[in-house]
C-alpha cells in the first residue's frame, strides 16, 4: 500500500478532479458521507456533535458533515474560526447550504472569548486545518487547539489532527490530540511514526473514490507492507524439496549470562525454514543450547565466556547472523573486522554486534554488500548519529542504506525498512507486547533465516520484519500482549506462514 505526502495527495484530488471527471464541491460531499457512514457504522448515533472548522477545504468537510448530521435530526454546534477573510469557494459553498439548516447552532470565534468549551457527553468533530497545512500553529489557532485538548471530550479528526504536518516533524507544534483520524483514501507518514503517536488515536482509512489511475502510475513516498506484498515475496515450497535446498544458516550468538539471546535467535532461525543451522557460541552455553535446540549443531569458541575466535573459511554457509548477546570484548570485536573482511555474502548484523560496530565505525567501511541492519533508534543513532525528531532518523536511514548498500531495518511500532536506493517500507504487523526481551533476538533468526534460503536482502528484510510483527499478534492474541515473551513470537511463526 502506497504513502503518499502533501503534494502527492493534492495532485491525486486534481487528478481525479479532471479524470473522474467530479467537481471539487462533490468530491468534498462523498468524503463528507463516508465520514457520516464510519461515524453511523461505529454507533456515534445520537449524539451531540461539536464540530470545530476552519475556512479551507478541511474546515468544508466539517460543514457538509454538520449538515448531513442535522438532516438526519442529529443535534449539531458549529464553530467556525473566523479570521476576517472569505474562506475557499467550497467552503463558502458548504456554509450557504448549512444556513439553510435551521437547526443547526453556527459560531464564529474571533477571539478567546468565543471559546467554547464542550460538556464531556459531546463528540467534538476536529475539522480546523487539513493535509494543506504548511506551518505551526500559532495564536488564537494554537489556543483554541490546546482549548480543544483540554475539554475531556472525544475527538475525532478528518483527514489529519490539526496542526500535524504530513510528512515533516511536528515536534513542540499545537496539535489536536484526536481518539480517531479518518484519514482519506490511503496512509499519510506522519500516522506511522512514533513521535506523533498522542495525536493520532486509531487510524481509519476511508475510501472517497479517488481515480485508481493515478495511484497505479504514482511511485508513493513510502509504502505500508501489506499481504499483497508479501504473497509476491513468499516462495512455498516444492514437493521433492529437501533440506539442502532451504540454506545453511551460521549464527554467532551469546556470551556468558546471554545465551538465551542466542536459543531465541536460534529457535527463530529454525522456524524460518531454514534447512540447516550452526550456532557458533562461547563454551558456557554448550549444554544449554544442545538441549534447548536439539534441531541446531553446535560449534563452541575456544573462549568458554565469549566470542573470540571463528573459522570463516567453510563455504557451507549461505548467511552468517552476528549480535544476540555476544557483549562487546575487544576480543569480539576482533572477530567482526575478520568476518567483515573475508566474507563476500551479505550478513545479518544486529544488537552487540550493532555496538561493536558504534565503537569502531571503521567497520561500517568493510561491510560486506547487502547486509541487512536491524538497530533500535538508539543502536541507529549510536552508529549514524543523533536525530532531532522521527523524520530526520527516517531520512539518515534512507541515506545510509545508499551509502553503504545495506538494508536498514529500523525497529519500531511500524519498523522502517530503508533500502539502497531510497526506496523506504513500513511495516504494517505487530503490537505493544513485542516490546518484551529477546523479540529482537527472534527477528534476527528469521532474517538471518530467509536469507539462507535464498531470498534477496531486500525481500528477506520485508518478508521477515512482517513475519515477525504477524507471528507477535497471533502470540498477543494467545498470551496477551501483556504476558507473551519472545519464544511465543517463534512458537507462532508457523501459523503466520499458514496465512500465507
Amino acid at each position: 500500500m502506497k504513502v503518499f505526502d502533501t503534494e502527492q495527495i493534492r495532485a491525486w484530488d486534481q487528478y481525479t478532479m479532471q479524470h473522474e471527471p467530479v467537481s471539487s464541491i462533490n468530491l468534498m460531499e462523498r468524503a463528507a458521507g463516508k465520514c457520516f457512514e464510519w461515524l453511523e457504522g461505529n454507533e456515534y448515533f445520537p449524539a451531540h456533535f461539536t464540530i470545530f472548522c476552519g475556512k479551507g477545504n478541511n474546515g468544508g468537510d466539517g460543514l457538509a458533515l454538520a449538515r448531513m448530521l442535522a438532516e438526519t435530526s442529529l443535534p449539531v454546534t458549529v464553530y467556525i474560526l473566523e479570521f476576517g477573510n472569505l474562506g475557499t469557494d467550497d467552503f463558502q459553498s458548504n456554509l450557504a447550504r448549512l444556513h439553510q439548516c435551521s437547526s443547526v447552532d453556527i459560531h464564529f470565534i474571533q477571539e478567546e472569548n468565543n471559546f467554547h468549551t464542550p460538556g464531556k457527553e459531546s463528540l467534538i468533530i476536529d475539522a480546523l486545518f487539513g493535509s494543506g497545512l504548511s506551518r505551526p500553529l500559532e495564536g488564537i489557532s494554537a489556543r483554541l487547539v490546546e482549548h480543544i485538548n483540554q475539554s475531556g471530550s472525544e475527538i475525532i479528526s478528518i483527514d489529519i489532527p490539526s496542526g500535524l504536518s504530513v510528512d515533516k516533524s511536528s515536534k513542540g507544534n499545537s496539535v489536536i490530540k484526536a481518539n480517531h483520524t479518518l484519514c482519506f483514501q490511503c496512509y499519510k507518514p506522519a500516522f506511522l511514526v512514533a513521535e506523533n503517536a498522542p495525536y493520532i488515536g486509531e487510524v481509519h482509512i476511508l475510501d472517497i473514490g479517488l481515480h485508481p489511475a493515478f495511484y497505479l502510475s504514482t511511485e508513493g513516498a513510502y509504502e505500508l507492507l501489506d499481504k499483497k506484498i508479501i504473497s509476491s515475496i513468499y516462495k512455498p515450497r516444492k514437493r521433492f524439496s529437501h533440506k539442502g535446498n532451504f540454506g545453511h544458516a551460521l549464527l554467532v550468538a551469546g556470551s556468558y549470562g546471554k545465551i538465551g539471546a542466542a536459543v531465541l535467535a536460534a529457535k527463530a532461525c529454525l522456524h524460518s525454514g531454514v534447512g540447516l543451522l550452526t550456532c557458533h557460541i562461547p563454551g558456557c552455553g554448550y549444554e544449554i543450547l544442545q538441549t534447548a535446540v536439539p534441531e541446531a549443531m553446535v560449534m563452541t569458541d575456544f573462549n568458554s565466556s565469549f566470542i573470540s575466535n571463528i573459522e570463516f573459511a567453510n563455504p557451507l554457509y549461505d548467511t552468517i547472523g552476528i549480535g544476540p548477546g555476544i557483549g562487546t570484548a575487544s576480543e569480539t570485536r576482533n572477530v567482526m573486522k575478520k568476518l567483515f573482511s573475508s566474507c563476500d555474502k551479505p550478513l545479518v548484523i544486529d544488537a552487540d554486534a550493532l555496538n561493536c560496530i558504534a565503537m569502531e565505525k571503521i567497520m561500517l567501511a568493510t561491510l560486506p554488500a547487502h547486509s541487512i541492519l536491524s538497530p533500535h533508534p538508539k543502536e541507529f543513532e549510536r552508529i549514524f548519529g543523533e536525530c532531532s525528531n522521527d523524520f530526520e532518523r527516517l531520512e539518515k536511514a534512507l541515506k545510509n542504506a545508499e551509502l553503504f548498500n545495506c538494508c536498514i531495518v529500523l525497529k519500531g511500532h511500524h519498523t522502517f525498512i530503508a533500502l539502497p536506493g531510497g526506496k523506504g517500507f513500513f511495516n504494517s504487523t505487530g503490537n505493544a507486547g513485542m516490546a518484551t526481551p529477546g523479540s529482537g533476538d527472534a527477528l534476527t533468526g528469521i532474517l538471518t533465516g530467509l536469507l539462507a534460503q535464498g531470498y534477496t536482502s531486500q525481500d528477506a528484510s520485508i518478508f521477515g520484519v512482517y513475519l515477525h510483527g504477524l507471528a507477535g499478534d497471533i502470540a498477543a492474541g494467545k498470551h496477551s500482549q501483556e504476558a507473551m515473551l519472545a519464544g511465543n513470537i517463534s512458537e507462532c511463526l508457523g501459523e503466520a506462514f499458514l496465512t500465507l
